[in-house]
C-alpha cells in the first residue's frame, strides 16, 4: 500500500475542490455512459457499476447495493492524478447518511484489497477451513453469515498501481510509492467517496490489514488534518513501527517471543503443555518484558550463569534446544525459528500463519524455502475475485488486475515518513505517532487492535508495545481495545475466528458510534483480558 506527502490546505478549499467534481445529491458515483463496457485504459471520468443483492443473516434479510467503480483523485489545481478502484456495499435503508461506513484495504505495501474483500467481512466470501490448503477450482464461494453489513456499509479500496487503480494525467506510478504519498492518495479517495455519496455525516471507520495498519496511522492523521473526524480505526495484524523491528534492535526478539511460544504450544513442543494458549502466551509476555529484556540489555556483560538460565527458559517457551539458543546469542531470528522448531520432523512452519507446515527439499537448509501459509490460499482468492467481479457485479475491463504494485517494473517503496510536528523525516516509519496525534486531537476516536496468536509476520506483542507507547493520557489510552484469535495473519481464514472477529468489530463500531452520541462508555469483552496490561 502507499502514502503521499502534501501541504495542508484549508478545509474550505478542499471541500470546494472536491465538490467541483461531484454530482449534486448523488447517492452513487456518476457512471460513464456504459459503466459495464470494456475499459482498456484507466478512466478519467468516474465509473460506477451498481447491482442489487440480498443476503440472509441470522434470520434477517439484508437488501443491499453493490457498486464496483472508480474514484478520480485530483491535485489542488483540479488536474486528475489517479483513478482509484473500489467496491462498495451499502445497505438499503431510509437514512443512509447516518449509517456507519467502513473503508477496507490490505497491506504490502502495494497490495490490492482482494484478500480482505474475498475472505473477511464482505457479504460474499470464500469458504475456508482451519488451517488447510485450499483445493483447486471449483472453489466454495457464497453468502457470508459473518458479514459486517449488518452494522456498517463497506468500501474496499485498491491502492494506486494495484488492482484496477492507475495513475492519470501527468502522474507516474512511482509518485504513489511511499508512506506519505500513499496515505495522501487514500485520504483523497475517501474524501471523494464521502462527497459524491453524501456520506459526510456518516460515522466513519478505517479497517486496515498488515501494512494497511501502517497506512491507517498516517491516514487517520491526514484525514483529521483535512477535517474528517473518524469515529474509529480497526488494526488487523498490525505493524506500526518499522524502526524498532529492524535487525540489530533487541526489541525485535522480545516482540517475537510470545508468538514463538504460541507456535510451540500449537505444535506440541512444550513440556507440560498448559491447557490453553492464552495463559502460556501471558507467561511468555511476562518473561519477555522482564528477565529476557534485561538479559539482552546487558549485551556482552551478561554472566555465564544468567546466559544459561535464559537459554533454558527460552527453550521452555520455544521448544528449541538451550545449546542452539546460546549459539544464537539468545536472539532467535524468525527464519531460524521457522526452520528449526520442527526440524526433527523435516518441516518448517509458516510466517503468515505458523500452524501451516511445509516440506523443504533440503531439510538441512538454514531458511525455509517457501511460506506454506501463503501458497495454501492464493490461487483460490485470485480466481474467485475475477469470477465474482465480472459475473456477479458486472464490472468489465481489459486492464489486468494487479495483485500488487510490485508487479510494475522498477517498483521501489519510499519508506521515509514525516510524522506530525516532526522537522525531520523518519528513515523507517512509525505511524503510531500519527495515530497518537489523531487520538489526542479527537477524544472520541476509538481504536481496536485485532491479532492472531500464530501470526509471525506481525507479532501481536510488538503491536502491544507500539500501542502502549503512544504517550496517551489515561482517558485516551482507554479508547484502545485488544482482541486475539486462534489464527494467523489473515485471521478470517479460520471460520471460528471470523465469527469472533465479526462480533468484536460490530461491537466496536456500535460502541464508538454510541460514544460519539453521548452514551456512557461500555467496556468491551476482551478475547484475551490479560493482554490489556501495559508492557
Amino acid at each position: 500500500m502507499r502514502p503521499i506527502m502534501r501541504p495542508a490546505l484549508p478545509l474550505l478549499a478542499l471541500l470546494l475542490a472536491s465538490a467541483a467534481y461531484a454530482a449534486p445529491d448523488a447517492e452513487v458515483p456518476k457512471a460513464a455512459p456504459d459503466a459495464g463496457a470494456n475499459i482498456a485504459k484507466p478512466p478519467v471520468e468516474e465509473v460506477a457499476k451498481t447491482s442489487v443483492h440480498s443476503i440472509n443473516v441470522g434470520g434477517r434479510t439484508l437488501a443491499y447495493h453493490a457498486t464496483a467503480g472508480t474514484l478520480t483523485i485530483r491535485d489542488t489545481e483540479g488536474k486528475p492524478r489517479a483513478s482509484i478502484f473500489y467496491v462498495a456495499y451499502t445497505l438499503d435503508t431510509k437514512d443512509q447518511r447516518r449509517r456507519p461506513v467502513t473503508f477496507f484495504y490490505n497491506g504490502g505495501p502495494g497490495s490490492a484489497s482482494l484478500w480482505l474483500h474475498m475472505g473477511s467481512l464482505g457479504p460474499m466470501r470464500i469458504q475456508t477451513a482451519n488451517p488447510e490448503y485450499i483445493k483447486p477450482a471449483p472453489y466454495a464461494f457464497g453468502p457470508n453469515p459473518d458479514t459486517l453489513l449488518d452494522t456498517s456499509d463497506m468500501v474496499f479500496i485498491d491502492a494506486p498501481s494495484a488492482g484496477y487503480s492507475r495513475p492519470l494525467g501527468e502522474a507516474k506510478e512511482k509518485d504513489f510509492w511511499g508512506v506519505d504519498s500513499d496515505a495522501d492518495a487514500f485520504a483523497n479517495a475517501i474524501i471523494r467517496y464521502v462527497t459524491i455519496n453524501g456520506r459526510w455525516n456518516s460515522p466513519k471507520f478505517l479497517f486496515g490489514e498488515s501494512y494497511g495498519t501502517t497506512r491507517s496511522g498516517a491516514l487517520a492523521w491526514q484525514l483529521a488534518d483535512r477535517g474528517v473526524a473518524l469515529n474509529g480505526v480497526v488494526l488487523l495484524s498490525s505493524i506500526m513501527n518499522y524502526g524498532v523491528r529492524q535487525p540489530g534492535f533487541d526489541q525485535l526478539y522480545i516482540g517475537y517471543l510470545p508468538s514463538y511460544a504460541a507456535t510451540a504450544w500449537y505444535h506440541n513442543r512444550v513440556a507440560s503443555k498448559p491447557a490453553d494458549v492464552a495463559s502460556f502466551v501471558q507467561e511468555a509476555r511476562d518473561y519477555a518484558v522482564g528477565p529476557y529484556a534485561s538479559a539482552l540489555a546487558k549485551g556482552a556483560l551478561i554472566s555465564p550463569q544468567e546466559r544459561d538460565a535464559v537459554a533454558a527458559k527460552l527453550s521452555y517457551f520455544t521448544g528449541l534446544s538451550p545449546e542452539f539458543i546460546k549459539q544464537s546469542d539468545l536472539r532467535i531470528g524468525l527464519n531460524r525459528f521457522r526452520k528449526n522448531v520442527l526440524r526433527d520432523r523435516r518441516l518448517s512452519v509458516g510466517r503468515y500463519d505458523s500452524r501451516y507446515t511445509g516440506v523443504d527439499a533440503d531439510a538441512a537448509s538454514d531458511d525455509p524455502e517457501f511460506d506454506a501459509s501463503d501458497t495454501a490460499i492464493s490461487g483460490a482468492f485470485i480466481a474467485t475475485f475475477h469470477d465474482y467481479l465480472t459475473r456477479d457485479l458486472g464490472y468489465k475491463t481489459d486492464m489486468p488486475y494487479r495483485q500488487s504494485a510490485s508487479e510494475v517494473e522498477g517498483f521501489k517503496w519510499d519508506w521515509s515518513h514525516r510524522a506530525p510536528g516532526s522537522r525531520q523525516a523518519q528513515a523507517a516509519p512509525d505511524t503510531a505517532i500519527d495515530l497518537s496525534a489523531a487520538m489526542r486531537t479527537n477524544p472520541y476516536l476509538k481504536l481496536m487492535s485485532a491479532n492472531g496468536y500464530y501470526d509471525m509476520a506481525t507479532p501481536f506483542f510488538s503491536t502491544e508495545y507500539d500501542l502502549n507507547h503512544m504517550l496517551l493520557q489515561p482517558d485516551q489510552q482507554r479508547n484502545i481495545e485488544f482482541h486475539y484469535y486462534p489464527s494467523g495473519h489473515m485471521v478470517y481464514l479460520n471460520p471460528d475466528a471470523l465469527h469472533q472477529l465479526h462480533r468484536d468489530t460490530a461491537g466496536f463500531i456500535t460502541r464508538a458510534v454510541a460514544a460519539a452520541n453521548g452514551a456512557p462508555p461500555v467496556q468491551p469483552t476482551m478475547s484475551d483480558p490479560k493482554s490489556n496490561s501495559s508492557n
